[in-house]
This record gives structure tokens, sequence and C-alpha cells, in this order.
């Protein structure tokens, strides 16, 4: 159906109206209406409704076609407007159209109005489609122009010559240059990049709609170099623009970012490839999708198996470190990360590997986990503590032994005083009197603390020893029998030596006390019944056994061990079996120094001693002592003196003044001249005054200000022919570094009895000048 035409009728004449009507049926469409005759009128009809045409009277009494095309401008709108009237002339006519009419038809032609309605009707159309076309292609150069000039890329045209057409605002901010298109873009160019980029420019130009993307360097005015992308397309043979377009922006940062990033990929590369951290890059569930050579090695799988289907992280977590893996997990879901912690694997063969593991979450569920073998680390840690532990027993059983050792010396000195009196009162006494029997307990009693004493000189290393090259397979065969009868009938005693064992060089009765308190510990363990092992061997300590063992020197060394059955000890007891007076056994049974005795021998003697035991699992003692490739020593026979009398002329020297006294009175009951001196300065003023001959030097070895050896060697230089004799109750590392406790020095050891101590004087007296120690 053919919609209406819509006509505003500007008429005041109603008959002259209805013929205008009337003539318009020609059109052949229907007809909607409205006449109006005022500018008042037509003003509401305008607003009222939208019209396809005005048809207009030239004159009437109140308003006119020039008054009608003045309101429709007004309204701003654009409808054929046709004059038709009966009064109009050319003259007005023209001026009609000028005014914008678009037609005029006379009244009595109105056959002339239907295709001058046609007509106009046409032309209203094209001019609206004309409109509309502008009014799209102003959008589009609005949009256009918003688009280049807010582009944040930068926009340039230019000619098939070079010549730039455009510059868009974010091409000058990006070069750097003022507004205006007057400028060489190819100037900006890197001059080392710009022979690159007109060959781009040229295989752009030679191809109609060709593009490309090229990245080169600019120059900017202030030296400042940038990175652009830039992309080129051929347009020139485009109607609307013509020109080359080129759309560049600044990749510098970009560049920056990425050069960062791959550089971080090649250290990551590096570091995967480094074999020193493990990279696994897997789900929770466990399966695994990146996994490097040095993950492989500390979980002990190969690549295959590794990714052929998920791991069970807990199956390849011990037990007590699964913990700390659920709490790595709970960081891990609540942070993206959880801290660094050590653990242990369980690696494919079951063995154990020590790792710091820290792991991040990537993309849920997939996470990165860095393991770090720390395997080492925890060994040299282990060793460290290993030794830090031996240093604090040493450090102990050091400050012990000094303690002992100082009261061994003093005890000594009272011993010494007790035994040789007690020892002068018996001489007097007829074996009838009555106190006899008492001063034979207190005889008894002090030998008793004498021996107390000398365990405990052993175990300070205060204890003068004979040493002697000595094979400790004929010593244990020659004890054979002894050992038999301690260890009893319910134990089985197995020797096991070594049939090429060295030699070593110790103290023999030393060595036998060794052997003694080792093998009566191992049968105080069995109880029972077991078995004891005692075994010798040659063995070479190297470095690494001296490092986790303190105290030991590298090299070869004879190995001594005693191995029981019985019950065993404990860390705690362990930690303080070489302290004296320290026992297990109940009050009584014991008195806690035959350990501290062997430790003390086999300390002083340049060896170590190491245990190895757990409870209900037995002993192991074994003792190391250094290897000498010497022969064995013969053990000098010792001739008895005939007599313990003498004439001869002693300097006896005793800072301890009870001591010193008994000496002087048992010296001269036998017959010597005795010079008295309390301390070493009276003994040197003594040395040098005295005109006769002095035959023997007694003095005691640790004294105030000098050592006995000291003041020995001052006035054997004055008297080449005066003999000495030390005694001491202890010995220290300066009476070592003098040479008292080499085999051939003449010593009587604190505490001593009348009878020890005339005899060892009358032998050294006696005894040829070669046979004594210079």
């Amino acid at each position: 159906m053919t919609a209406p035409l819509r006509v505003l009728l500007i008429e005041d004449v109603e008959s002259d109206a209805k013929l205008v009507l009337l003539a318009l049926h020609g059109l052949a469409r229907p007809i909607e209406h409205a006449r109006v005759e005022s500018a008042a009128t037509m003003r509401a009809a305008l607003t009222s409704a939208s019209w396809d045409l005005v048809l207009s009277d030239w004159s009437m009494p109140t308003f006119s076609a020039g008054a009608a095309l003045a309101v429709l401008r007004e309204a701003g709108l654009d409808l054929p407007f046709i004059i038709v009237s009966g009064t109009i002339g050319e003259e007005a006519a023209v001026d009609a159209m000028r005014a914008g009419a678009h037609d005029y038809v006379l009244k009595d032609r109105l056959s002339r109005l239907v295709p001058a309605v046609e007509r106009e009707l046409r032309e209203a159309a094209n001019r609206a489609t004309q409109r509309s076309t502008e009014a799209q292609l102003r959008s589009h150069e609005a949009r256009f122009q918003a688009l280049v000039e807010k582009s944040h890329d930068g926009i340039l045209l230019m000619s098939r010559a070079g010549k730039t057409l455009y510059v868009s605002p974010a091409a000058r901010r990006i070069i750097g240059v003022a507004g205006g298109t007057d400028l060489d873009a190819f100037a900006f160019i890197h001059p080392e990049d710009r022979a690159r980029v007109d060959a781009f420019r040229r295989e752009i130009m030679a191809l109609p709609n060709a593009s490309a993307t090229i990245e080169l360097r600019a120059l900017l005015p202030d030296g400042t170099i940038r990175w652009l992308e830039a992309t080129g397309t051929n347009l020139l043979d485009d109607p609307v623009v013509g020109a080359v377009v080129g759309n560049f922006r600044d990749v510098t940062e970009q560049r920056s970012s990425l050069e960062a990033l791959r550089a971080s990929e090649a250290r990551f590369a590096r570091l995967s490839d480094s074999g020193i951290i493990g990279i696994v890059v897997a789900e929770v569930t466990g399966r695994v999708f990146e996994i490097n050579d040095a993950g492989l090695r500390m979980m002990g799988y190969t690549r295959d198996e590794a990714m052929s289907g998920p791991i069970d992280w807990l199956a390849m977590t011990p037990p007590e470190w699964q913990p700390m893996d659920l709490l790595a997990g709970q960081q891990l879901a609540e942070k993206g990360f959880a801290l660094p912690w050590e653990k242990e694997l369980i690696r494919k063969d079951g063995s154990r590997v020590a790792v710091l593991i820290g792991v991040a979450m990537l993309d849920y569920p997939t996470c990165i986990t860095f393991l770090a073998d720390i395997t080492e680390r925890k060994r040299a840690e282990d060793a460290l503590r290993r030794t830090e532990e031996q240093l604090r027993h040493t450090q102990k059983m050091d400050a012990v032994s000094r303690l002992a050792g100082g009261m061994a010396h003093d005890f000594n000195n009272i011993l010494s005083v007790i035994l040789t009196y007690a020892g002068l009162l018996l001489d007097e006494l007829r074996p009838s009197d009555p106190m006899r029997d008492d001063l034979e307990q207190i005889k008894r009693a002090a030998n008793r603390a004498a021996n107390l004493t000398r365990q405990l000189l052993l175990f300070s290393r205060q204890q003068v020893l004979k040493p002697s090259i000595l094979d400790l397979n004929e010593l244990l065969q020659q004890m054979d029998d002894m050992i038999h009868r301690l260890v009893g009938e319910d134990v089985e005693l197995v020797l096991s030596p070594d049939p090429a064992l060295g030699r070593v060089k110790i103290d023999p009765g030393h060595v036998e006390q060794v052997v003694m308190n080792l093998v009566v510990n191992a049968r105080d363990a069995m109880p029972t019944g077991g078995k004891l092992t005692i075994e010798t061997a040659n063995v070479v300590l190297d470095d690494a056994f001296a490092q986790q063992h303190l105290g030991v020197r590298p090299g070869p060394h004879v190995m001594l061990a005693v191995s029981d059955t019985g019950v065993g000890m404990d860390r705690a007891t362990q930690a303080r079996m070489f302290e004296p007076f320290f026992t297990t056994k109940a009050v009584g049974k014991g008195t806690g120094l035959g350990l501290s005795t062997v430790f003390g021998i086999v300390q002083q003697s340049g060896g170590t001693i190491w245990v190895y035991s757990e409870p209900s699992h037995g002993t192991t003692f074994k003792v190391y002592l250094p290897r000498f490739d010497e022969q064995v020593d013969a053990l000098p026979s010792v001739v008895a003196p005939s007599t313990k009398r003498g004439t001869e002329t002693i300097l006896l020297v005793e800072d301890e003044e009870q001591l010193r006294v008994v000496v002087r009175g048992i010296l001269r009951r036998m017959g010597y001249e005795v010079l008295e001196a309390h301390d070493v300065a009276e003994a040197l003023r003594i040395g040098e005054s005295h005109d006769a001959v002095i035959h023997m030097l007694l003095t005691d070895v640790v004294m105030p200000l000098m050592s006995g050896p000291e003041l020995a060697q001052r006035l054997v230089d004055a008297r080449p022919g005066m003999k000495v004799l030390f005694m001491s109750g202890y010995t220290d590392d300066s009476v070592v570094r003098h040479g008292v406790l080499e085999s051939h020095t003449a010593f009587v050891q604190k505490p001593f009895t009348t009878e020890s101590l005339t005899t060892k004087v009358r032998e050294i007296l006696d005894a040829a000048p070669e046979d004594l120690q210079p």
C-alpha cells in the first residue's frame, strides 16, 4: 500500500484549496492535508506533524508565500515549496525562487501541478540522500580524525616522492618534534638502520596495497635512541588516501622486557642445566610436566619413569618428615608458595637424600619445585657436631685430668710421709710389739691410697713412663692364663691375633693394666656368661678417620680390640665412662678408676681409644697405638744393691717441708751426709758454696720458679761428676720436654717407702756413668 502524501496547504480561499487538492489526485496516491493561513497556524502545523510538501498561495490578506518561506527556514526544514497563485508575475516568481521556493504554478494551469510536485518530491529525496551521505562523511571524518588524533600509535602519510603529508600528534610525541608536516621523517632514523629502512620502503612502494612490518631505531633530537615497530602500507592508488601510510609505536620498553625475559629464561635454562638445582614442574597430584637431570638424579628415576605417571610425593617422604610436607602444603594453598624447608627424599632404590626444597604455585594445580642436594652439608654439620662434642668431652677430661693430677701430687707427698714414718716405726718395733699390727694397718691403708693416686696419675697422663718396643701378641700370650682365670668358665674367650702385627712403644706394665681393666669390665658386663673376643690388627688411620675422631693422628697404627656380648652402654653412660670415680657398678664393687686409667695410659702413650656400644648388644673397645718398625726391646735385668747404706753427700731439694724432713731423716739414718734446700735458690747457693764433693742431687720435679730438670742441668754443668735422682708425685709438660720421662732417667715415684727410696739412691750411686742419662 502506497504511503499517503502529506500536504501543508497555505490558502485563505477554501474553494481554491479544493481545486488544488483535486488537481493532486492525479498523483495516484492518498492525500493527507492541512490548511493554514497565518504564520502562527503554520508554525503549529510544522511542529505537530511531519510533511512531504508545502503548497502556498502567493499573496493573502494576512500572510504570503514569502512569509511562509521564512517560517519554513526558521523551522530548519528542507521541504518542496511550490507557489500556487493566480496573480504572480514573472518578476515576482523569480524573486520567490531566489527566496527559496522550488517552483510555481498558476491556478488557471493546475494541470502542471502534478508534474511539478513529482519533480520536486524527487529533488527533495535526492537532497535528503545527499544530506545523509554528507552527514555520514562528516561523521566518518570526525571519527577518523578522533581515531588518528587520539591514537597512541604514530601515523604518517607520505607521498610517492617521500614528502610528509600528515603527522599525527602521537607520531610527533614519539619522535620528539613540534607540530606541522614539514619534516623529513627519514632523518630521524638511526644512521645504522637507514639502509635497511630504505630497502624496506622500496619493497613497499613496489606493490600496490603491499604491507610489511620492521623494527628500527629512532635517533631523537635530544640524542635518545628508541626502538620503533613500524608498519608500512602502500595506499598510493587508493582514491581517498593516495599515500603511503606508516603506523609505528615505541617498543623500547617491550624490547627491554623481552630481553630481560630472554635473559631470565637463559639464566633459568643454565640453572636447570647446571646439575646443581633440581627443578620439577608438576601438578599437585604428582603428574610431572618437566624435570631436569639434577632432579632425576636426586630422586633416582629415569626421565621416562618420572614422566610416565603421577609421582606419589607422600611415598617419597619418610614418615618423620611428612608433618613438614603437610605444613608446606598449607602454606602453598594459602600464599601460593611455601617457605623453604629441609627434608629427606626416599629414592627409587630406597636410599635417602637430604634436600633443601622450595615450591611455588604457577597456575593451579601446577607448581614448580626446586631441590638442592644438601647431603654433603649435612655430613659436614654432623662431622662438626661430632667434633664439637669430642672437643667438649676432651676439654672436660682435660679439666678433670688437671684436677686429678693436682690431687694425686698433694696426696703423694702426704702418703710418702705416712709410708716412710710407718716403715721407720716398724723397723724399730719388736715382732711381738702390740703396736706393730696397728702400724701395719696404717701402712696397708696408705698403700691402697697410693694405688688410687697412681691410677689418678695414669688418668691425668702425669705418670712417669718407662716405654719399651713391644709385641702385643707376645704380651697377650704371656697373660693368657691370667685372662682365663679372670673371665671364668661361663665366658667363651676368643683370641684373634694378627700374625704380622707391628710393634708399639709403651710401658709394659701399663699395657697389662689396659688389658686387665678392659677384660674385667667385659666380664662384669656378662653376668650370665657370653663371649669375649680379644683381637689385634695392623690398621692405617686415614685423614677421614682423623677428622671424625678428635686427637687422632693419621698413619699406621696397631689396634687392640676387646669385645663382649654383654649388656652394653647407652649414650649417657658412654659420655662419662672415662671420668674418674664414675661407675655403673654397685657400691663396693668398683672404684670407677678402671676405664679412666685405661684412658690415661693410652693417651699418654700417644694413642687413642674409641668405644662402640648399644644397650643389650655388647661393647667393643678399640685401642689404637702408633706403630713402630723397630726391634723389640730386651727388658733390663735389675740387680738389687748389696747394701742400702752409704757415706756420700746428697743435696736434697724439696719444697714440701714435712716430706723433706722425713727424707732427710731416712738418708741420714743410712749414713749419708745430707745438704738440705727448701727451694731452688737455696739449692743453687749450696751448689756454688759447698767446697767438698756433692755425689748426688735428689730433687723434686715440680717446684716454684724452676723445675727439677732445669736445676739439675745448672748444677751438673758446674759439678760434672754429680749424679741426679728425680722424685715427684706427678709430672707435667715441662718435665716431658726436659726428658724426665725417658726410660733411662733416674726417677723415684711418690709416694715411696723407706725401702724403695734407699734402694733407688744406692742403685744410682753405684751405677756406672755411662748407664745414666746425662
